[in-house]
């Protein structure tokens, strides 16, 4: 390089340098397991396979934050917080856990693995949240449209609404947390009753 340029490179290289030094620092995040507190079974396994699918979600429950509702119909997120995975993935993991844990389905798959399963269960998550009401008190709000298809055809044999709120006693995002683990707790157990009960009045394919 000529003499000539050095000085201008050398100058560009500098103010490049200062630019980035005073870019924000990127924000401390926790990130957050979902809380588990469900014993495990020993009994006898039923004779039928399932796969438990990823639920759909809209991009506000799509990711790994965690969601809130102070007020109305604005929807926000805990500031510093997050999911260890995002949530579709972190509430079918919840599930899959619950139907181990329960032990009658112990012919269990996800969705990544794209096994081939006597029955699928599908659908769609329209609410993963706490939720502030007017009377001042915060809940857990999960809502969750199950589906029970039959793998080979893919028809659908079975569907319901699962709503669970959890009320609060604590604003912390530690207090939120737990409180989202009891109602995935109520809400695994209600699904793989659900879920067991449907296949069980149904010939497996």
């Amino acid at each position: 390089m000529k003499p000539s340029l050095r000085l201008p490179a050398l100058a560009a290289a500098l103010s490049l340098a200062s630019a980035c030094s005073i870019l924000p620092q990127s924000e401390p995040v926790d990130l957050y397991r979902l809380p588990v507190n469900q014993p495990s079974r020993t009994v006898p396994a039923l004779d039928w396979s399932l796969r438990l699918n990823k639920p759909l979600a809209s991009e506000v429950l799509a990711g790994p934050r965690i969601a809130v509702v102070p007020q109305g119909n604005v929807v926000s997120s805990y500031k510093g917080a997050r999911w260890s995975d995002a949530v579709p993935v972190l509430l079918r993991n919840r599930l899959l856990d619950g139907f181990q844990r329960d032990g009658r389905v112990q012919r269990l798959s996800a969705d990544d693995s794209n096994l081939q399963a006597d029955f699928e269960l599908a659908g769609e998550l329209q609410a993963f949240q706490s939720e502030y009401r007017a009377d001042g008190v915060v809940e857990v709000v999960i809502r969750y449209d199950a589906r029970l298809v039959q793998g080979r055809s893919q028809r659908i044999l079975a569907s319901k609404r699962f709503e669970i709120r959890q009320p609060l006693a604590d604003r912390q995002v530690s207090a939120v947390v737990a409180g989202f683990g009891q109602a995935c707790d109520q809400l695994t157990s209600q699904v793989v009753g659900w879920t067991i009960a449907q296949a069980g009045s149904i010939p497996a394919p």
